[in-house]
């Protein structure tokens, strides 16, 4: 399980789990791994707009957190896959009602053709 990056600074649960998925960005790399377990590239293309810096830089702390495990196989060229943990799923199953509240509420009920969860 996940320790608190900020030990003791959080007010409640919604603190620290945004902690974990704050940002632009970590929640569309959640929303990528769920399907499928991912390489760096692939990545790149499931979430258009984020540089190579950012991503590298989101992997590294969701996999800090137990989020992301990352796999580096031993063969040449290094291959390296992106999955999610339990943790990870199960943080994607929490943040299943907000990906539909934005469907029903900012979307207006528009169907998502990434993923019918977010």
């Amino acid at each position: 399980m996940m320790t608190a990056r900020r030990p003791g600074a959080y007010v409640c649960g919604i603190d620290a789990a945004m902690d974990v998925v704050g940002g632009k960005w970590k929640v569309l790399i959640l929303w990528a791994l769920n399907e499928r377990t991912c390489r760096f590239g692939e990545l790149r293309r499931l979430v258009p707009g984020v540089t190579e810096k950012v991503l590298a830089s989101h992997l590294r702390e969701l996999e800090a957190d137990g989020i992301v495990h990352r796999e580096v196989h031993d063969e040449v060229p290094p291959r390296v896959e992106y999955s999610l943990t339990s943790l990870g799923f199960s943080l994607n199953e929490a943040l299943a009602p907000l990906g539909a509240w934005g469907r029903e509420n900012i979307l207006g009920g528009v169907a998502d053709t990434h993923n019918s969860a977010s």
